[in-house]
C-alpha cells in the first residue's frame, strides 16, 4: 500500500501556478475585450468585416488594418499603445500555454528524467516564441 503525500500549506509553486493560470486567463479576456472595444470605437464597425475585427481583437497589428478597407490607417491605429497591447496578449497567452504544457507533463509523465527534459524543452520553446513574437511586433511598426 502506498502512502499519500499531503500537500504543503501556504504559497507553493503549484498554488502560484494555479493562481497564475486563472489570472492570465482573465487578463487575456480583458485584453481581447479591450481590443474589440477600441477597434469598434476607432471605426472598425463601419469599415471592416467581422473576420478583420476578430483578427484585430486577438492580435492588434497595424498590418491587419492596412489590408482592410479603412481609409486612413495612421489616425489611431499606429501607436505604442497597440504595440504594448500586442506584447501583453502574446506574453499572457504564451505563458498561459507553456504553464498548461508543464501541468500536462507533470500529470502524465511519472519518471523524473523525461519530465525534466520536457520541462527544459518547453522553457526553450517558450523563450523562442516570445523572442520571435516580440521581434515581429517591434519590426511591424515601421
Amino acid at each position: 500500500m502506498q502512502t499519500r503525500i499531503i500537500p504543503q500549506r501556504g504559497l507553493t509553486l503549484d498554488y502560484l501556478m494555479w493562481l497564475f493560470t486563472r489570472l492570465t486567463g482573465l487578463a487575456i479576456i480583458f485584453l481581447a475585450l479591450t481590443g474589440l472595444g477600441m477597434g469598434l470605437i476607432l471605426g472598425a464597425r463601419l469599415q471592416m468585416d467581422m473576420v478583420a475585427v476578430l483578427r484585430w481583437t486577438f492580435f492588434p497589428n497595424y498590418n491587419h488594418v492596412i489590408n482592410s478597407n479603412v481609409p486612413d490607417v495612421t489616425l489611431g491605429w499606429v501607436s505604442a499603445f497597440w504595440q504594448v497591447m500586442q506584447m501583453l496578449v502574446v506574453f499572457f497567452a504564451g505563458t498561459h500555454a507553456a504553464n498548461g504544457l508543464r501541468m500536462i507533463t507533470e500529470d502524465y509523465l511519472g519518471r523524473l528524467v523525461p519530465r525534466n527534459i520536457l520541462r527544459g524543452f518547453f522553457l526553450l520553446l517558450w523563450v523562442a516564441f516570445l523572442v520571435l513574437a516580440f521581434s515581429v511586433i517591434v519590426g511591424s511598426a515601421y
